[in-house]
């Protein structure tokens, strides 16, 4: 941890040999994060590159004291990913979060016990948490995939997370 400290300490003062090691750190776990979401292997790219240049250019807004940093790039890299898709009005694909089965090298270690406790959802409860926090959709959006009222869909989405909150504290 000292040594990533250190070379975010250099990425802010706009070294690009510390871009270049933080980018082989985190650049395929990042990379696996805009694929889930976009299934676009040329604009997966594209967004990957253009996910490192923000990095660089607002490095200096990133404060360990909020969180890791690769939270920091995770959340850049989706914000990135959702946005493009908006705006080539691409409609979102679900997915089926077994894909993490198979791919637990790109999975950062504090996400374990929280797929585990997200396969153990009730099966609405699951796709719910996975439109909107796997996938980006809105509320809105969401209900309209899953054909129930709006309302009922807040209510999957609040009781699953009591119910994550509760299996993660547990663990």
């Amino acid at each position: 941890m000292q040594n990533e400290s250190r070379l975010i300490q250099d990425l802010q003062n706009k070294d690009t040999q510390a871009l270049s090691k933080l980018y082989d750190k985190y650049s395929g776990a990042i990379y696996g994060v805009i694929i889930r979401i976009c299934r676009d292997e040329g604009l997966a790219e594209n967004i990957l590159q253009d996910t490192f240049l923000k990095v660089w250019q607002n490095s200096s807004q990133y404060d360990p004291a909020k969180g890791r940093f690769y939270t920091w790039v995770y959340r850049i890299a989706r914000n990135n990913t959702l946005n493009e898709l908006r705006k080539g009005n691409n409609l979102i694909q679900t997915t089926d979060l077994g894909v993490y089965e198979d791919e637990k090298e790109e999975l950062p270690m504090d996400y374990e016990p929280l797929k585990g406790s997200i396969q153990k959802l009730v099966s609405h409860h699951r796709k719910a948490i996975e439109l909107v926090y796997f996938n980006g959709l809105t509320h809105s959006e969401a209900h309209k995939v899953m054909e129930v009222p709006l309302g009922t869909f807040k209510s999957y989405v609040r009781q699953a997370l009591k119910q994550l909150r509760e299996n993660y504290e547990m663990e």
